[in-house]
């Protein structure tokens, strides 16, 4: 299965960074991710997506965070990262990593535990 862990969370002023990991840890080889996306859930709300990129690299955004937020991944570290440039109140939130993976032809869907964000006016 697949074990994703968040991090790099916590409390910024507004106009700050933030940058926030997910590593995902695999047992065995029979799993592929294909895709590693980051999602917010503001309380109240509903979960959002925010971002999210391929195996291949191609990357997608929210529009609320484009030119503002960038993802990447480091696949000799198993991990993705969010870059969160120009912070605003709004983007407070427990920010979720979700790795869509295939085993076998079957799709599965993994969650992490979620980190939280806050951006004090």
């Amino acid at each position: 299965q697949v074990q994703l862990v968040e991090s790099g969370g916590g409390l910024v002023q507004a106009g700050g960074s933030l940058r926030l990991s997910c590593v995902a840890f695999v047992s065995g080889s029979t799993f592929s991710i294909n895709a590693i996306t980051w999602h917010r859930q503001a309380p109240g709300k509903r979960r959002e997506f925010v971002a999210g990129i391929s195996n291949g690299g191609h990357t997608n955004y929210a529009d609320s965070v484009k030119g503002r937020f960038t993802i990447s991944m480091d696949n000799a570290k198993n991990t993705v990262y969010l870059q969160m440039n120009s912070l605003k109140p709004e983007d407070t939130a427990v920010y979720y990593c979700n790795a869509a993976a295939k085993r076998f032809g079957t799709d599965y869907s993994y969650w992490g535990q979620g980190t939280q964000v806050t951006v004090s006016s």
